[in-house]
C-alpha cells in the first residue's frame, strides 16, 4: 500500500459540499473524494463498526 496521508474528513465534506451546491462536476468531485482518501476513510469507518465490542 501506498504511503499516504490520513484522509481529511473535513477535506472531503468540503468537496462533497462544492458538489452539491453545483460549483463542481461529478467527475471532479469523484476525482477530488478518490485522491483526498475517501476510500480509506470508509475502510476505517466498516473496520471500526464491525469489530467486536
Amino acid at each position: 500500500m501506498e504511503n499516504r496521508p490520513a484522509p481529511d474528513p473535513a477535506k472531503l465534506l468540503q468537496y462533497w459540499m462544492e458538489w452539491e451546491k453545483g460549483d463542481e462536476t461529478p467527475g471532479r468531485t469523484m476525482s477530488n473524494l478518490k485522491t483526498h482518501g475517501l476510500r480509506d476513510l470508509l475502510e476505517q469507518l466498516v473496520e471500526a463498526t464491525s469489530a467486536p465490542a
